[in-house]
């Protein structure tokens, strides 16, 4: 983000420059950078709302070229507004069509460096995996649909008796006799604990002696947190959520997650009032008057109390008549109007005056119905937990994860609420916010 800054920095720098090479009298020096910054921060920060910058971008959602293209034109609008709505920053339209060239080259030719020099394998983290197992299988799995691929996998610690389940012949396995000589023979940065038994094979005085010697040593749970952005459900135990760091709730925290609530719902209100306004009006035209434009649903909230969560509706008027179920990809029960609604999350945006009344906070665990909770909590372990916070518009989960509609897929999901309800943070929420742009433009997981 940093070197793209600086990059679309020169972009419009060049721009005055190039096109006032015999005037430069044209603009002032202070001029010329004031304008600079304004055009770099408003196209960074566009940029980062279509997740060009979000490190677990996976290979299938990638996409430069489009993201890119989408984000200049969104950057483009918003610097239309400003120089409408502030007169002192408005600049030549040859100067500005001159910035988005060079900012458009210096993006391609930048993203094309960075990605071969992080890539390099001298600047991954090296990993020996203890164990070569199903879990120690998988590790070797996860990195590899990332553009950014954090970690190498440098090697398997194989115990007799082990079931093998790694590949011996992309990968090294070795047995247990010395495990530090082997972290120091590979130059392993970290050791990975994925062992299918600990009971049976933790071989606790070679680790302590890695651990007291400076090396990391890493649990499952721990890694997949770090790597993936989930608290693994596979992999976690009570003793686990007991002592890890994290899941604080109170005190200040609450305050500072209200005022965020109101500033971040105040603003989308804002902006997309007209938007709201023609989805009412599109919903009562389609159904000719005879149907409510609003929809009200119980749903669970925070500490399981139940609240309505009010919604623009999408589906016809009788689309539960044989029960409560989950909304499927072209669903016969979903309006012309609710299919187009559905897709951009319009009929989400009601939501915001249940954040306004405190029933739920704009990123959060995404509320579900009482019927699927109560099954849920029987079956799914921890299923419980993510009801420690208020429930949200958006969330950790609908930015990683697409549409869930089925228990897999709570699964799944829920791995991701237990991260955010963990690692909460205002920081947290901002990321979340920006990139929900992301999920929004590309219509990601919409049904």
């Amino acid at each position: 983000m940093i070197i793209e800054f600086v990059a679309f920095f020169i972009a419009m720098y060049l721009g005055n420059t190039a096109l006032f090479l015999t005037a430069s009298n044209w603009y002032s020096t202070e001029q010329i950078i004031l304008s600079s910054f304004v055009f770099a921060t408003v196209l960074t920060l566009s940029c980062a709302v279509m997740g060009l910058y979000r490190r677990s971008l996976s290979l299938q959602d990638y996409n430069l070229l489009a993201r890119t293209s989408v984000s200049f034109v969104i950057a483009l609008i918003i610097l239309v507004a400003i120089y409408y709505f502030i007169p002192e920053f408005l600049i030549g339209r040859s100067v500005l069509a001159a910035a988005v060239f060079f900012a458009l080259v210096s993006i391609l030719i930048t993203r094309e460096l960075f990605y071969k020099f992080v890539n390099l394998e001298k600047f991954k983290n090296r990993v020996l995996v203890i164990g070569s197992g199903t879990k120690a299988a998988k590790l070797s799995e996860i990195n590899n649909s990332f553009i950014h691929k954090g970690f190498q996998v440098v090697g398997f610690i194989s115990f007799s008796g082990e079931k093998t389940e790694v590949d011996q012949n992309e990968t090294f396995a070795y047995s247990d006799d010395n495990i530090r000589a082997i972290v120091e023979n590979l130059k392993a940065d970290e050791l990975v604990v994925a062992l299918d038994d600990n009971r049976q094979f933790m071989p606790l005085k070679s680790l302590l002696d890695c651990k007291m010697s400076g090396f990391r040593v890493t649990d499952m749970v721990s890694f997949y947190e770090r790597e993936q952005g989930i608290i693994s459900l596979e992999h976690t135990y009570p003793g686990w959520l007991i002592f890890c760091d994290g899941f604080a709730q109170g005190g200040l925290r609450v305050w500072e997650k209200r005022l965020f609530d109101l500033v971040a719902s105040g603003l989308l209100l804002i902006f997309t009032w007209p938007i709201m306004l023609i989805a009412a009006v599109a919903i009562f035209i389609e159904s000719k008057g005879k149907g409510p434009v609003f929809y009200r649903q119980i749903r669970v909230g925070e500490e399981g109390k139940n609240f309505e969560v009010l919604k623009f509706r999408s589906m016809r008027c009788d689309a539960e008549k044989n029960g409560v179920q989950w909304a499927q990809a072209q669903d016969g029960r979903i309006t012309k109007v609710g299919a187009i609604i559905r897709q951009f999350r319009v009929d989400e945006l009601p939501q915001i005056f249940n954040v306004f009344s405190c029933q739920m906070s704009f990123v959060g665990p995404r509320p579900e119905r009482p019927k699927f909770v109560s099954g849920f909590e029987e079956r799914i372990p921890y299923y419980r937990e993510r009801h420690r916070v208020k429930p949200g518009i958006t969330g950790w989960a609908q930015l990683c994860y697409p549409y869930g509609a089925s228990e897999d897929d709570t699964v799944q999901k829920l791995q991701y609420d237990l991260y955010y309800v963990k690692n909460y943070s205002l920081f947290l929420d901002i990321s979340i916010m920006f990139n929900t742009v992301e999920v929004v433009l590309w219509g990601k997981g919409a049904r």
